[in-house]
């Protein structure tokens, strides 16, 4: 697959919610996840740590309200996204704001490395 490809495929999946999928189809297993400095995770490396990574956030969430993901921009083997949701957290009586740049690596027709680009939430710190 082409990066136009991988990350035409990535944004039809998210917007369907196909979050397992998306990895087990588009990721290579070597996957490396960088999050911003000061966020709770880090950077995670391969199926098994990003697994891990989406299960202590689903467990955080108490209810998600809503889901908005872009279009992607591609350049050579790169490409980049906007995500933004409304999530209530467990604990919170409100929900709140979430807006992230995504970028994403391609080689081989896989997604070798994401970043996201984030202001830490300081109750999740």
């Amino acid at each position: 697959m082409t990066t136009q490809e991988v990350a035409n495929r990535l944004v039809e999946l998210c917007r369907e919610g196909k979050w397992e999928q998306v990895y087990q189809e588009l990721f290579s297993p070597e996957i490396r996840s960088i999050e911003p400095e000061g966020a709770p995770w880090g950077t995670v490396k391969g199926f098994d740590a990003i697994a891990k990574k989406a299960k202590e956030w689903e467990s955080m969430v108490e209810e998600f309200h809503s889901s908005e993901i872009s279009d992607p921009i591609v350049a050579e083997n790169f490409f980049a996204i906007t995500m933004k949701s409304k999530v209530t957290l467990k604990g919170q009586s409100e929900s709140m704001d979430m807006d992230e740049v995504c970028v994403y690596k391609v080689a081989d027709g896989k997604v070798v490395s994401e970043q996201f680009f984030y202001t830490p939430m300081p109750e999740l710190v």
